[in-house]
């Protein structure tokens, strides 16, 4: 026992005096995780992006000003670049409605039947490295509203370091910033480790171009989706998180009571106001969101917002304005609901179901009449843990550029990133530099802030170099 004691007491003093030692040379063991210095080659890099800033800023304002020509304009002018950068180009013309959705739906007439551009570049990795797919989608909303902008929506005019352009935040600078991440590893004598797969792809009105590219067989080890944060925040944000969410539209059928008379509120008894068994609805899903919010939760969701899903009504349409003496044939409700990845999409699509049936099992005009549902959108939600390799690359990438720890963004329901992980089960994260002013917002002079487009090209470069090792 004594000899026990003897060898504690000898390991105590061997490790204070080792602790010492460390704290002497000026080591701080606390900072386990502290930032390692960058590379030498990385170093140099990121000065030859500053030096070609310019050409790097050129780059993104020549797709602005190919924007005048549409879809076809500018990836004829993508495509061409690629070619220039030494890819295997491939132009692809596929009409959305012929693919098929995995774990999410569009109604018909939501989807256009008409073939859209998608230009993909491939650049073969120096080594059997890790492959990369990154993708952005240069189709904007339709021009519109132009006497509003203070600035030439198709010039790319730089004004107070922000860059003006139709569609520069959605998402022209996602393009650009893929493509210029390889044009400046190229430039400063890097080769991608691992193979490469540029897509510049459509996904307005549920174009799914990158979905569209996953059926023609391109696959990769991990997945990057470039567009601006639409959070204000920029590249201190990874989007690693995309709650799935379902749109739907309920309609109830009335009754108008029967007589002549031209004003029918004397006669209101007689028919059924569809306004009335709407209420009732609502009711239900208001107390079905209740309870999910009671009992469905997500972390990091919660710790943002509060709670980790939730159930809209957005809209009620029902008779005329001015139709005050007026029985409504039928009443229209319009609805959306977010709920976390891990949930299904059918089980939640079934509760909805079932919240309804309740109120219509115990009325006899919904059970002779039941509602009819309208399924708008669903799409399931998808998750890229922390610790994944993925999400390390890239947050390290950030953390070398801006000299800060990225942290999620778990709040962007729907997100592009949910498409290749969904369809060929391929993890993907996503991030871009600050914008603001969308045109699908409404708004006008839609922007870029140029410092953090050289950043986000610097990250992006960073992001390909490391995952390819």
């Amino acid at each position: 026992m004594e000899r026990e004691m003897r060898k504690s007491a000898l390991f105590t003093i061997f490790w204070v005096l080792s602790l010492s030692a460390l704290f002497v040379c000026g080591i701080d063991i606390s900072q386990k995780d502290s930032q390692e210095p960058i590379r030498e080659d990385v170093e140099e890099l990121f000065e030859s992006i500053e030096r070609n800033k310019e050409r790097h800023v050129s780059f993104l304002q020549q797709l602005i000003q190919a924007q005048k020509g549409g879809e076809e304009a500018v990836q004829a002018f993508v495509a061409k670049t690629f070619e220039e950068l030494g890819c295997t180009v491939e132009t692809l013309r596929i009409k959305p409605t012929s693919l098929e959705f995995k774990y999410q739906f569009a109604a018909e007439d939501s989807i256009p039947d008409k073939k859209r551009i998608s230009v993909v570049g491939k650049y073969s990795g120096s080594r059997k490295g890790r492959s990369l797919l990154m993708f952005a989608h240069p189709d904007s909303e339709e021009v519109h509203s132009i006497e509003r902008w203070a600035h030439d929506p198709f010039a790319g005019d730089i004004e107070r370091g922000r860059i003006y352009g139709w569609g520069v935040a959605d998402d022209l600078a996602g393009v650009a910033v893929m493509t210029e991440a390889l044009s400046a590893l190229l430039a400063a004598g890097i080769s991608p480790g691992g193979d490469l797969i540029l897509c510049s792809t459509p996904a307005k009105k549920n174009a799914q171009g990158v979905i569209a590219l996953l059926s023609r067989g391109y696959r990769a080890d991990a997945s990057i989706y470039l567009h601006p944060a639409e959070s204000g925040v920029g590249m201190r944000e990874i989007k690693a998180i995309a709650s799935g969410i379902l749109q739907f539209r309920i309609k109830i059928e009335g009754k108008v009571p029967d007589t002549t008379e031209p004003g029918k509120t004397a006669f209101a008894h007689l028919g059924v106001n569809p306004i009335a068994k709407a209420i009732l609805i609502v009711q239900a899903l208001r107390k079905l969101d209740t309870d999910r919010g009671k009992r469905i939760h997500h972390a990091l969701i919660e710790d943002r917002v509060g709670r980790s899903t939730n159930l809209l009504i957005s809209y009620i349409n029902s008779g005329s304005e001015n139709g005050l003496t007026q029985v409504p044939e039928e009443c229209t409700i319009g609805a959306s609901l977010t709920f976390p990845p891990g949930e299904e999409l059918n089980n939640v699509k079934k509760e909805i179901e079932n919240s309804v049936a309740e109120v219509v099992n115990v009325d006899s005009w919904l059970k002779e009449h039941p509602p009819v549902f309208e399924w708008v959108f669903g799409t399931q939600g998808v998750e890229v843990p922390v610790a994944h390799p993925l999400y390390r690359t890239v947050s390290s990438a950030i953390r070398d550029v801006i000299g800060e720890e990225p942290y999620v963004n778990p709040l962007h329901s729907a997100s592009d990133i949910r498409n290749p992980n969904l369809f060929a089960g391929i993890p993907t994260v996503g991030y871009g530099p600050l914008g603001g002013d969308l045109s699908q917002n409404g708004r006008h002079d839609e922007w870029v802030d140029v410092t953090d487009y050289i950043r986000a090209i610097k990250i992006t470069a960073k992001a390909i170099l490391d995952w390819g090792e």
